[in-house]
């Protein structure tokens, strides 16, 4: 019997353990993220972490978490792990899941418009994802969540639209990180 368990926990390490290459890879990705957030914050809710988001998704499926939770730590880190950081723990992996659900072999012709859709969803429920926290956070009725997320229309609107129009870019970064994995000394 314990022969069966060590190996099986030989083969679940192996599977969970990330070589030395991938961690700094993901590091940098996250870091990326991070960094494209704070050079485009003088265009409100215009940004490229859903196309950052739906591209790593698209090359690392499971793993591409790393970096997107890299970017969230590091949004906390720098910004404060404050009470609006605190949706940021699930609101971005509903992006990430929706990408997951899509067929890993779609047509090469629909694959830009679903990735800019999935991507353009995704910003204009913002508002409404992140809501259900601020309303248990901040003591909200229905009501009151309902009134925020209305409020938060027009900044939707416009993360939905950019959204759309960043999401142009997924398919060159895709691209352009199966180039580099397929170009990487193992």
């Amino acid at each position: 019997m314990p022969l069966k368990w060590n190996k099986l926990s030989e083969n679940s390490s192996r599977i969970r353990t990330l070589t030395t290459r991938e961690i700094t890879v993901f590091a940098m990705l996250g870091a990326v993220m991070y960094a494209s957030k704070l050079i485009m914050e003088v265009l409100p809710n215009v940004h490229l972490l859903g196309t950052f988001i739906v591209a790593f998704t698209v090359v690392y499926r499971k793993k591409a978490l790393y970096p997107i939770y890299t970017y969230i730590i590091l949004n906390g880190i720098f910004c404060g792990f404050a009470v609006w950081w605190i949706p940021y723990l699930y609101v971005w992996t509903v992006l990430w899941g929706a990408v997951m659900f899509l067929p890993k072999h779609m047509p090469a012709k629909i694959q830009p418009v679903v990735y800019m859709a999935v991507c353009a969803a995704h910003g204009f429920l913002f508002g409404t994802l992140y809501a259900p926290a601020q309303a248990l956070l901040y003591g909200l009725s229905f009501q009151g969540m309902i009134a925020w997320i209305v409020a938060g229309l027009p900044w939707d609107l416009i993360h939905g639209v950019s959204n759309f129009f960043c999401g142009i870019l997924i398919l060159p970064i895709v691209s352009m990180l199966r180039f580099v994995e397929g170009h990487a000394e193992l």
